[in-house]
């Protein structure tokens, strides 16, 4: 039994707040538990809900010094669905209303945890053959492991594996700063080490010292080599490109099932949503005021309103777009620019267009069913779960070819007779427009050959089974037994 220990800040359904919760609350329970014993460490934020606190079991705790006090670390554990996640606890580090928000306070209370965890696990009854950690919020204990922790027995043997879910966000403030939260000597404060630019990057700490480096899939792992998408760790990523792997991240399957999901108006799956996929249309056209046709082409966008997201393509060409025959419907919260955008093309076009400024699980639900295809513009897209989740409910995905979009959404080739959405390659509004118009131009003319990219795209199987076998082979490597 080899045992994997997954260190992160967040996790479903315990605190979410991106992509990196659902990764870290989905992959354990996929690893295969005859060969594995996999277990999960994150903050105990008071902002995990009341239900999942009172059900969690006090461990142990003790005192450690950090900053030059003694500081409290509880440790709770709570089984779920097979299991065991720990919790750290200290509450002056981890109370407020949300997970993060102050970047210097972020950096001092992430830093702590990570030598909270390291050191409670002696504590335990579970010595960890590698710890996968997940982002700037862990990218210390790489750093650790080889250095403070290096020296005990029961340490000596834990190798490490850092995913980067992205690369935007690093942990960085100016270098004495750092040093002080992280408590390491100048010797780690050179270019090759964590300093990067003049500050301190606690990110590049991880990629510099653990033994492998992730990311979530082949064609970001690719592209984050280069200027553009490196985010100025392009040099250290091609130095360590042997060790640089991209693992395309999946979605839980049963949450997102449109045969079995309770939020839907009517269920359906590939063999019914001809008839039954239109039904959550007509219900959603009804909800938000649309013109009700079912027979209309409806297009969504469940998105954080960013500029990574590509949304300055669609304020470029939305205009032009509402003039065809199409539905547009957005869901999500983000830069006010974008949220008053949304809001002004809802009051001209309000029978075309619907913005719901706001975020609900429900709503993303039914309208990931209702729509049919699904728009995902990004500048840049580590791997993408909307597009996955749109495959699922047979919602064709238009997308940039960039990241994980590229490898996961194939080009539709009316000659061959495939493909499972539309894409374009340049972060060009116009050329968006015309895959747009392509799209649309099937869907209303070749309604048969459609229906065959819809039936393509819900055979696709982006369910966790297939990383977490490549994951598996990783660990393997690492551990080397």
């Amino acid at each position: 039994m080899k045992n994997i220990l997954f260190l992160a800040s967040e996790a479903v359904p315990f605190v979410k707040t991106g992509g990196l919760a659902d990764v870290v609350g989905s992959l354990p329970k996929t690893i295969d538990r005859a060969y594995y014993d996999c277990r999960v460490m994150i903050p105990k934020f008071m902002c995990i809900p009341w239900k999942w606190r009172e059900k969690m079991e006090y461990v142990t705790h003790f005192y450690m010094d950090y900053l030059g006090q003694s500081r409290y670390v509880g440790v709770l554990k709570y089984d779920y669905e097979g299991v065991c996640y720990y919790f750290i606890d200290n509450e002056s580090y981890f109370s407020g209303d949300k997970p993060y928000g102050d970047w210097y306070w972020d950096l001092e209370k992430f830093c702590f945890f990570c030598y909270a965890a390291l050191s409670a696990l002696p504590l335990l009854d579970f010595h960890p053959d590698l710890i996968h950690c997940h982002d700037w919020q862990t990218g210390l204990v790489p750093v650790l492991l080889k250095d403070r922790f290096a020296g005990g027995e029961f340490y000596r043997s834990i190798r490490s594996v850092i995913t980067i879910h992205n690369l935007k966000f690093q942990g960085v403030w100016d270098v004495r700063t750092i040093q002080r939260f992280t408590q390491l000597s100048d010797y780690y404060f050179t270019p090759d080490k964590l300093e990067c630019k003049k500050d301190g990057n606690l990110l590049k700490g991880g990629i510099v010292y653990a033994d492998a480096v992730t990311t979530v899939s082949d064609t970001y792992a690719e592209e984050i080599k280069m200027p553009f998408y490196g985010e100025g760790l392009d040099g250290l990523l091609r130095a360590r490109e042997h060790d640089l792997r991209g693992i395309v991240n999946g979605i839980d399957y049963e949450e997102w099932d449109p045969e079995t999901d309770h939020f839907l108006v009517r269920n359906y799956n590939q063999k019914n949503f001809r008839k039954e996929k239109a039904k959550n249309k007509k219900a959603l056209q009804e909800q938000y005021g649309l013109n009700v046709d079912p027979s209309k082409m409806m297009i969504g966008i469940v998105s954080r309103l960013t500029d990574q997201k590509g949304l300055d393509l669609v304020q470029c060409i939305l205009d032009e777009l509402c003039r065809d025959d199409i539905q547009f419907v957005v869901l999500g919260t983000g830069d006010e620019k974008y949220e008053n955008m949304f809001r002004h093309f809802d009051w001209k076009y309000h029978d075309k267009v619907s913005a719901q400024i706001y975020y609900s699980n429900e709503a993303s639900h039914r309208i990931y069913a209702s729509c049919d295809a699904y728009l995902m513009p990004s500048l840049f897209e580590p791997c993408g779960l909307s597009q996955l989740i749109a495959l699922r409910y047979g919602t064709i995905p238009i997308v940039r070819e960039t990241g994980g979009l590229k490898d996961t959404v194939e080009p539709y080739n009316e000659y061959e007779d495939r493909g499972t959405g539309f894409t374009f390659c340049n972060y060009n509004a116009h050329e968006m427009l015309a895959a747009i118009r392509y799209a649309e131009r099937i869907y209303y003319d070749r309604k048969r050959d459609w229906n065959k990219i819809v039936d393509r795209a819900m055979q696709k199987d982006f369910s966790w089974r297939a990383s977490a076998l490549r994951y598996q082979e990783l660990y393997d490597w690492l551990i080397g037994y």
